[in-house]
């Protein structure tokens, strides 16, 4: 049955909106910066013909960045997207994509004005048939290679300024892999082991949460796209209080094996991905960019980790501690900022204390080293499924924060954060364009809620959904069985009458000496009072 819609999914594919377009991967587009594809629906740049949007030149921010980075034109991020395109799509309205041919989030239909909410569920209230749609999604993603943009493998000095374009193709999967690598990667200084390493364009500052934020939507998106199925969403999971890896089960993100304990079960699909762009040092001692090609199986030894980096799992009353800081960054804004929410919850606050440079990590931080594999590099985390449904609770926890302090814009730094993290500057890797700020706001802005936010009497009701959707499945064979129950009955009925009209109707049943021969006297009782009490005694056990 999954086969069968996987070859629909894959006919009913279409396009996606991400980060380099093939159609701005060419030469010619690298010489004249300039990345405005043609949408589809009118054959113009933009969709300008249908208002949609129209080629407009990209104005960066000129607010001083913090002294983490001291360089300036070494690294292909900074003001991105300028090194690559000095000219991109500018949508109008509800429109968004790199070609202005999508919607913007929380949007639908054929011209975007349809808006609707998502819920993003309790991995653990998904029903049976859902967690399978989950995972196939998932390696749908994993093994379709994107029709429509590529990502790149190395610096445009190396392209020579963009003559020798250098880009290769990947999965679906595999693009958001990339993605999280490049934000997150060395700054390459020239030549090999030459890097600076206090640099991340979407880790460790103020930018942390919006782009994570950013990055599950899109994700999401293209889920939606590639399947179909424009009701799917990103399901979470609630690690607080959590004993061990719940969600390592081959029925959701895979097993350990027993063969290896730091590779997936076989019994899950999982077991046969493999990971890009995980060779951090590698890369950093040869001076070059992650060349996107395979580098092995995906790999997780849960709980088998550094205890003096990690102690143990975060618990509800780390946070609680996190959500009950009021400042949503402070000081000088990096892994050393005291009593900043961001910090904390990014986990090199200390999630008891507040204080920053916290010797053990803890709250995302302490996840990603728990899991002792894949998902335990930075750059080459997203790898792992888990990632997603990790990353997930951390932007609940993110809005549960938003709206319990209401934080006025300003408290987002317009200046003076890491490279990449002030409130204007556009987000890397994305085209379409995103600054931070965009999403330093509610997720019912975007167009989607979480279940964990919900009042007491809707999370009860959600918590039941996967019960009711299993009865939901065999509730044909339950009314059949009633059914047939019935017809017995009513068969067995017309039996007794059958035959008691029978006798009734039998002249020797109604001799006179049968009567006195089972007649009893009426003065005798047929069962003694002490009996009765026995036997009402004994009902009532077997009642119970």
């Amino acid at each position: 049955m999954w086969s069968l819609e996987i070859i629909c999914f894959l006919l009913c594919f279409v396009p996606s909106y991400q980060q380099f377009p093939r159609m701005c991967a060419t030469q010619e587009a690298l010489r004249t910066k300039e990345c405005c594809p043609t949408w589809e629906g009118d054959g113009s740049a933009c969709g300008a013909s249908s208002g949609r949007g129209t080629c407009e030149d990209v104005v960066v921010s000129a607010q001083p960045d913090g002294p983490q980075y001291p360089f300036s034109g070494l690294d292909d991020r900074e003001k991105w997207p300028l090194v690559f395109y000095n000219r991109t799509c500018q949508c109008t309205e509800n429109f968004m994509g790199f070609n202005c041919g999508d919607c913007m989030f929380g949007y639908f239909g054929e011209n975007c004005n349809e808006r609707r909410e998502s819920l993003r569920r309790n991995i653990f209230h998904l029903s049976r048939a859902e967690r399978i749609k989950l995972v196939s999604y998932l390696n749908l993603a994993k093994q379709t290679i994107s029709r429509d943009y590529v990502v790149v493998t190395g610096t445009y000095r190396e392209m020579q300024n963009g003559t020798n374009p250098m880009f290769a193709e990947v999965s679906v999967y595999d693009v958001f892999v990339w993605m999280h690598y490049y934000v997150s990667r060395n700054a390459l200084l020239g030549g090999p082991g030459n890097v600076w390493t206090d640099v991340d364009f979407g880790h460790w500052a103020p930018a942390f949460l919006p782009w994570h934020r950013a990055y599950l939507l899109h994700w999401e998106h293209e889920i939606r796209k590639l399947t179909g199925d424009m009701s799917f969403t990103t399901p979470y999971w609630d690690w607080r209080d959590a004993q061990g890896c719940d969600v390592c089960t081959d029925e959701l993100m895979g097993d350990r094996s027993t063969q290896d304990p730091s590779l997936i079960s076989p019994g899950s699909v999982f077991s046969s991905w493999r990971v890009l762009c995980s060779q951090a040092q590698d890369y950093s001692a040869r001076g070059v960019l992650c060349d996107a090609t395979e580098e092995g199986p995906l790999r997780r030894n849960p709980g088998n980790h550094n205890r003096n980096l990690v102690e143990r799992l975060p618990t509800s009353d780390d946070v609680e501690f996190t959500l009950s800081l009021t400042n949503y960054d402070t000081g000088p804004m990096d892994r050393s900022a005291n009593m900043s929410f961001r910090n904390t919850l990014e986990g090199f606050g200390d999630p008891q204390t507040g204080l920053g440079n916290s010797s053990r990590l803890g709250m995302h931080a302490a996840l990603h080293v728990y899991m002792n594999g894949s998902m335990s590099s930075v750059q080459g985390s997203a790898n792992d499924p888990i990632f997603l449904l990790h990353h997930a609770f951390v932007d609940c926890l993110y809005e549960q924060w938003l709206r319990r302090h209401r934080p006025s814009p300003s408290q987002y730094p317009e200046s003076n954060a890491p490279i990449g993290h002030n409130s204007e500057y556009h987000m890397a890797p994305f085209l379409p364009l995103h600054r931070n700020r965009d999403f330093f706001i509610s997720s019912k802005d975007l167009g989607y809620e979480y279940t964990h936010l919900l009042d007491a009497s809707q999370k009860l009701a959600e918590s039941l959904h996967p019960s009711l959707e299993e009865l939901q499945d065999v509730w044909p064979w339950l009314l059949l069985a009633g059914l047939c129950g019935g017809i017995l009955t009513i068969a067995i009925a017309a039996a007794v009458l059958t035959t008691k009209r029978w006798y009734k109707g039998s002249s020797w049943l109604r001799a006179r000496s049968w009567k006195h021969a089972f007649a009893l006297p009426e003065r005798q009782p047929l069962i003694r009072s002490n009996e009765i009490e026995e036997t009402n005694q004994h009902n009532y056990q077997t009642t119970m």
